[in-house]
């Protein structure tokens, strides 16, 4: 069955390669299957694309833009970890409005292949985070923060996409949030036991000047001085036994 023949040929071309892409299961898909799809014929498809690959990689392109927009597409409230909880949601609420798009840009990963999606997808949630780790919020570096909370609402994501959408337990995706923020949140570290407080209080201090230094840039030290002290605290920050 084609695509509504109303549409633009190029949004057609798109829409059917990311059912096609996302319902493959890893298979191959090809170029007669896009173009019966979308109704269209193959020369409609290199014109716009150029060939199969160019309209995979403007399929990826066109999901990550969307989700960028998402992303973005509210005030920042001065509470960064809060923030941080939005961003969450909205990447939820992606993936749910676009179940398609969702699995060819995150459910298609391949051993030993980490897509560049992926790796935007993180460096968004981490200049979130550096945030955070300036305000002295976290008890982990910006960039573990973002990774570990990144797989996590991706997992989520993809676990709701599977599920009916009468039985999806939304508060599922609330709880794990959560638990995920207050595991690298620097709370935690403060209510831990008095003998580990001076350490993590430590831990804080210096994620938040790495982050703090990173972020501005400084020019009251030499680049040989600035390099070294960033090894020094990156070393404080992610240190576990000392």
């Amino acid at each position: 069955m084609s695509l509504d023949g109303q549409l633009p040929p190029k949004t057609r071309l798109l829409r059917a390669a990311a059912e096609l892409l996302a319902n493959s299961a890893g298979g191959a898909v090809s170029t007669r299957q896009i173009t019966q799809r979308a109704g269209v014929t193959a020369p409609t498809l290199y014109h716009h694309f150029g060939d199969k690959e160019g309209l995979f990689d403007a399929v990826v392109a066109a999901g990550f833009e969307e989700y960028v927009a998402g992303e973005r597409d509210f005030a920042p409230s001065g509470q960064p970890l809060e923030d941080i909880r939005r961003m969450w949601d909205n990447h939820v609420q992606f993936g749910l409005n676009q179940p398609e798009l969702y699995l060819v840009m995150f459910g298609n990963i391949r051993p030993e292949s980490r897509p560049a999606v992926v790796a935007d997808a993180e460096g968004l949630m981490e200049e979130m985070l550096n945030k955070a780790a300036v305000a002295g919020q976290l008890n982990v570096p910006p960039r573990e923060a973002a990774r570990s909370i990144l797989a996590a609402n991706v997992g989520v994501t993809l676990m709701l996409i599977t599920e009916k959408a009468p039985e999806r337990n939304l508060e599922l995706s609330a709880m794990t949030r959560d638990a995920m923020i207050f595991a690298v949140s620097s709370e935690q570290a403060k209510n831990s036991a008095p003998e580990a407080s001076g350490k993590s209080s430590v831990v804080v201090a210096a994620i938040a000047l790495n982050a703090a230094l990173q972020a501005s840039h400084s020019d009251q030290l030499s680049s040989s001085e600035l390099k070294l002290f960033l090894e020094w605290l990156h070393r404080i920050s992610t240190s576990s036994t000392s």
